[in-house]
Formats: structure tokens, C-alpha cells, sequence
């Protein structure tokens, strides 16, 4: 799951990179995100020896559940920490991707939304980080919804790339493999290596 808010008004805005990055791991594996029933769209495509079902929901961020959960048991998936949600995240620098394994929520209105529906916050997460605003929370839903500066988007953007190269070593990989690879990384931006 990418989540996002759907339309126009918000694609390149920061609350819609984890929709930016399954665009990419669609693109990567040649399927075309197409509406389903349960107000997402879904595209299904392989990686490694696994189907997978690639899916952005079509609702406004605070209501992903909505999407989330019918998909969930479209597909049968009874162990959540099968399903990865990949997300923007104001507490991570911007550049930083970070795997985690059920949790906290961090404040985040999409994530509140998937453990109401579910009933559980067991899933999986991809955090892609998008920094805080400057002049502190008060203007984090601002913060989020606003398409970031030409130097920002560029740093989104690879931002975007490894945390589809996350999804598709949780997937081929394993959990753990993924967290040693992409946790610790990529706090200073695209350079850092540490």
C-alpha cells in the first residue's frame, strides 16, 4: 500500500510519496495501476517468486483504511505483517527510509485509519522521510500537503526509488535483511553512507 491522497491537486505533494513509490515499483515490474472495487487502485505484478498486489488507495489519507482493509481481505492476508505500508514521514530528515515492524504510529492520520479498520497495527511500514516544516508542528498539515522545493524534490524523488528498492527486499529478502540494509542509511540525504 502507497498511500497518498488521490487527484490532481495533491500528486508531487509530500504526504504522497509511498503512492510515488508503488507508481514506481509498478513501473519497475510492468503493471498498470487500474481502479478496483475497493476504492484503490491495484495493479498485480511479480517480484522475485512472489505475486504481489500493488495497490494506491483512492480516499483521502485519513480514511486508508476504508481501501486498505477490503484489499486486505481480497487477498487474503491473515499474517499483517505481510502487508507493507509505505508512507511519508515528518519525524524522519528528508532523504532518510527507515523499515519498521508494526509500532507506533507516529501521529500519522493514514496509519490511524489502517489499525482502526484492522484492528491491528501488526503491518509493516516503509517510512520515507519528509522533515519537518520550517516554524515547527503547528504547520504540518500544511507542510505535508505542499509540493516541495526543486532541491527537495530531487532528494524526494531518490527518496522514492530506495524506498521501492525497501518493498522489493522485504519481499525477496526478508524483513530483517531490509532493516539492516535500509535502517541507519541516508539520515544526511543522498550522499550519506553511513
Amino acid at each position: 500500500m502507497g498511500l497518498g491522497n488521490p487527484g490532481r491537486e495533491y500528486a508531487g505533494s509530500r504526504h504522497n510519496a509511498g503512492a510515488d513509490a508503488i507508481s514506481v515499483l509498478a513501473g519497475r515490474y510492468g503493471g498498470s495501476l487500474k481502479r478496483a472495487k475497493e476504492q484503490a487502485l491495484v495493479a498485480e505484478v511479480r517480484i522475485g517468486d512472489r505475486r504481489v498486489a500493488l495497490a494506491f488507495p483512492q480516499t483521502y489519507m485519513n480514511e486508508s483504511g476504508r481501501a486498505v482493509a477490503p484489499l486486505v481481505r481480497r487477498y487474503g492476508i491473515e499474517d499483517l505483517s505481510r502487508l507493507v505500508v509505505v508512507h511519508d514521514e515528518l519525524d524522519l530528515a528528508l532523504g532518510a527510509v527507515r523499515v519498521k515492524a508494526g509500532g507506533g504510529l507516529a501521529g500519522h492520520n493514514g496509519l490511524r485509519s489502517i489499525k482502526a479498520h484492522l484492528h491491528d497495527d501488526a503491518f509493516t511500514r516503509v517510512r520515507i522521510g519528509i522533515g519537518k516544516p520550517p516554524g515547527g508542528k503547528e504547520r504540518g498539515a500544511d507542510h505535508v500537503l505542499e509540493a516541495p522545493s526543486r532541491r527537495e524534490r530531487a532528494e524526494l524523488d531518490v527518496s522514492v526509488e530506495v524506498a521501492a528498492d525497501a518493498v522489493e527486499c522485504i519481499l525477496v529478502e526478508g524483513l530483517g535483511t531490509a532493516q539492516n540494509r535500509f535502517n541507519g542509511k541516508r539520515d544526511a540525504g543522498p550522499e550519506a553512507e553511513t
